[in-house]
């Protein structure tokens, strides 16, 4: 793995109360346009995601097609759907107006929305606290502002993390005026909550995932990538057709994987899958992937419970 590091943090840290594990998490944000050059507005409110369960990675309807209780199948045309004019996104859990009780989060994943923005606009300086941000460009150039001084543009091979803890503000663009941004946005639940806050983002070679993994997120920030307060694992691939890969858990244990199709067709663990397709699997030491046409993949490895 090579690339290159912008960091900016701290390691003071408090401990997250089991008990608290769920509560309060800042789930969207209402949206209006101010105009081409400028962002667009938004109005930040708590939904609770799961106030009282600690076994939070159960909260879906069985998977009928794949025949198991240990599998969760999100098709990519049932997610939640939002067209601001300005900003087109795809919600995989529940987000700010689309709220689907069966679909509230997978363990600790909160959020996966499939954003597109258009030229020169996005989301106007909004507040976040207690909250693992991961920021993936597809395309196109994302423009990051905060409280904490950063100003940074990312675009795709790169990765972003913010953690929220205590508190921040920040905003997001499309720096360009001519072309859009698309991009994933992805909330992990901490296990540390009150964390001071901090910044970072690195440059990938893609090259490196060509038919094999490569590590763009963990909890270790000695390790590839960036890396955030969970005991979270992240992968990508870029497979070539009838190509194969498996995946052993960190934790199998502890922890499952969400699996995302980015781009193509693959059979992961008997389960054919196509593009923007998530699948969620639990109870179990491996993932196999079989590549059904050239596809790219991302591979979320966390916690079901607190």
């Amino acid at each position: 793995m090579s690339g290159t590091r912008l960091a900016y943090y701290m390691p003071n840290e408090t401990t997250m109360k089991r008990k608290e594990f769920l509560k309060k998490a800042i789930a969207g944000s209402s949206l209006s346009i101010l105009g081409l050059s400028a962002f667009a507005k938004n109005k930040n409110h708590e939904e609770d995601a799961s106030s009282n369960t600690e076994n939070v990675g159960y909260n879906h309807l069985p998977n009928k097609e794949h025949k198991t209780m240990n599998t969760v199948l999100h098709k990519a045309d049932t997610r939640g759907d939002a067209n601001h004019g300005w900003l087109q996104s795809k919600h995989s859990f529940s987000f700010a107006n689309y709220h689907n009780p069966e679909r509230m989060h997978f363990g600790v994943l909160r959020v996966l929305n499939d954003d597109i923005v258009a030229p020169g606009m996005g989301f106007g300086t909004h507040a976040h606290q207690n909250m693992e941000i991961i920021s993936i460009p597809m395309e196109g150039d994302l423009e990051h502002k905060d409280s904490m001084g950063n100003t940074t543009v990312i675009k795709s091979g790169d990765i972003q993390v913010l953690s929220a803890g205590t508190g921040i503000t920040h905003s997001e663009y499309n720096k360009n005026k001519d072309k859009k941004v698309k991009f994933l946005q992805i909330w992990v639940f901490p296990k540390k909550k009150n964390v001071t806050p901090r910044y970072d983002q690195i440059t990938l070679n893609v090259k490196d995932r060509k038919n094999q993994f490569q590590q763009v997120l963990s909890p270790n920030p000695e390790d590839p990538g960036v890396w955030i307060h969970q005991d979270a694992w992240f992968n990508m691939t870029n497979l070539g057709k009838g190509k194969s890969l498996s995946y052993s858990l960190q934790n199998p244990e502890r922890n499952g994987v969400y699996a995302f199709v980015l781009n193509g067709d693959a059979t992961i663990n008997n389960q054919p899958l196509n593009k923007r397709d998530g699948f969620g699997i639990w109870n179990t030491a491996t993932v196999d992937i079989i590549a059904d046409t050239d596809a790219e993949i991302l591979l979320m490895e966390i916690p079901m419970n607190s």
